[in-house]
């Protein structure tokens, strides 16, 4: 059923097709009965899924990553697809436009997405507004078992001198309303940015945030996202880090600026341009990053996986090099609403 739906999607532009899903599904939610069997049919609860990881309990170990929903305006929507978690954002300060467009790409021999959104979202005070919404939704509701972290970034015309700033802004206004954060220091497509991924400046943001985070009564769990494209040094830096600021996680990995090996034809890549790369390409590139960190730390901080998983034999492999959870995003694109339940299906066994 799907690949015919995705054949049709496939012929509309990335962005539109995104949202005119994501509109028909929160259009059937709004029908509690239609809601109710969108959940029944795309969710698999077992008891062997749960996990429990940086204090927080997931229901199962499959998220979605950061950039599906950016402003959270679908968290009731994605709740009903079986996901044990969702990471909204690249949320900043102000909000901002991102980059022109077009600037998202499908690379369907290669299974992939090129991106270059440019951190477009609107900005921290409405998202905080709409996660207000949702925390009321919940409890009105019953509770929901998803759990909602939010991915945290600088604003395109902030200087790296003073970007620490606005990851102060906002991990202050989210503080109450995710339920962990991840710094995001490695996206390609703002300007300068993975320049904060160096030591010192990765030391002075996270320094930072700590020192607010643990001035709260109850501390919220604070990671790190990090790019695949990394020397050996400087993930070493990075575990360093880790010990030293106390980070609950790291989250590995992002897209990649390596476009080695694609099927997809030169002259096309050229015609796309700049970009992140991410799904099936970043695979092996992703897992060799967890399996070093998990090593590096000795599995003493936890590591969400992300990077070309598209089934569960790609989770079960992350999970292997020493994830403790993973996310999807590209191979929600390619496989499906029904994505996070058949890995957690597989999972199971």
């Amino acid at each position: 059923m799907y690949p015919l739906l995705r054949d049709l999607l496939f012929c509309v532009s990335p962005e539109n097709a995104h949202y005119f899903s994501m509109n028909c599904l929160q259009e059937a939610c709004n029908f509690e009965i239609l809601k109710q069997a969108i959940r029944k049919h795309f969710s698999y609860d077992n008891p062997s899924l749960e996990r429990n990881v940086f204090g927080l309990h997931f229901k199962n170990p499959v998220g979605l990553g950061a950039g599906f929903d950016k402003n959270a305006a679908y968290l009731r929507e994605l709740s009903t697809l079986g996901f044990g978690f969702v990471e909204v954002g690249t949320i900043t300060p102000k909000a901002q436009l991102g980059n022109l467009k077009p600037r998202l790409f499908r690379l369907p021999k290669d299974q992939a997405l090129i991106n270059r959104m440019g951190f477009n979202n609107d900005g921290v005070e409405t998202i905080k507004q709409r996660l207000l919404q949702w925390n009321n939704y919940k409890s009105k509701n019953g509770g929901s078992p998803i759990i909602v972290g939010g991915n945290i970034g600088k604003n395109k015309i902030t200087p790296n001198e003073t970007a620490y700033r606005d990851y102060e802004i906002c991990f202050t206004e989210l503080f109450d309303y995710v339920d962990y954060f991840v710094v995001n220091v490695s996206s390609p497509n703002t300007p300068g940015l993975r320049e904060l991924q160096e030591k010192d400046s990765l030391r002075k943001i996270l320094s930072q945030l700590q020192n607010i985070n643990q001035g709260k009564t109850n501390p919220k769990p604070l990671l790190l996202k990090i790019a695949p494209d990394l020397t050996t040094t400087q993930l070493n830096d990075i575990v360093e880090l880790c010990f030293e600021v106390q980070l609950s996680g790291l989250v590995a990995t992002n897209t990649t600026i390596d476009r080695g090996q694609l099927q997809t034809p030169q002259v096309m890549l050229e015609k796309i341009g700049a970009g992140g790369l991410s799904g099936k390409p970043l695979t092996d590139k992703s897992t060799s990053v967890v399996k070093y960190l998990s090593q590096q730390t000795q599995q003493k901080i936890p590591i969400i996986a992300s990077g070309g998983i598209f089934n569960g034999d790609d989770a079960i492999e992350k999970i292997n090099a020493g994830a403790s959870l993973v996310q999807v995003w590209t191979g929600f694109v390619y496989e499906g609403p029904g994505i996070a339940k058949h890995i957690c299906k597989q999972i199971v066994g």
